[in-house]
């Protein structure tokens, strides 16, 4: 059972990132090589100034490194084994059917939602 508060940040880290299709994409690609910034843009066909927010993202987030390669910057996983998790986590959801909805009863409503209700 996950308890420490150490374990469900992490967790809550990872789902942060995850939450993103670009920053999904971006993690997939990362999965394959590591890559720098201009590459990994084109790649994903988006600007490099909004690559540079999921980035910034992923990094916060602990999932991602810059390493210096003379005068760029190069990105890839911050340890190989997030790449091993990120296709067992592939595999677990693709096993779920595809017509089911990802819903969440238990979130509780916003402090916003109840004055409304009150």
């Amino acid at each position: 059972m996950v308890t420490a508060a150490t374990d469900i940040d992490v967790l809550a880290r990872f789902g942060r990132a995850m939450a993103d299709p670009i920053r999904c994409r971006l993690l997939l690609a990362l999965r394959e090589a590591p890559s720098y910034p201009a590459d990994l843009a084109d790649v994903l066909g988006i600007s490099r100034t909004r690559l540079s927010n999921h980035l910034a993202c992923l990094r916060g987030c602990g999932l991602v490194v810059a390493v210096p390669a003379g005068r760029r910057v190069r990105y890839e996983l911050a340890d190989p084994r997030l790449g091993h998790a990120i296709d067992d986590l592939r595999s677990t959801v693709l096993a779920v059917a595809a017509d089911q909805a990802c819903t969440d009863t238990t979130m509780e409503p916003s402090p916003a939602a109840l004055r409304r209700h009150r």
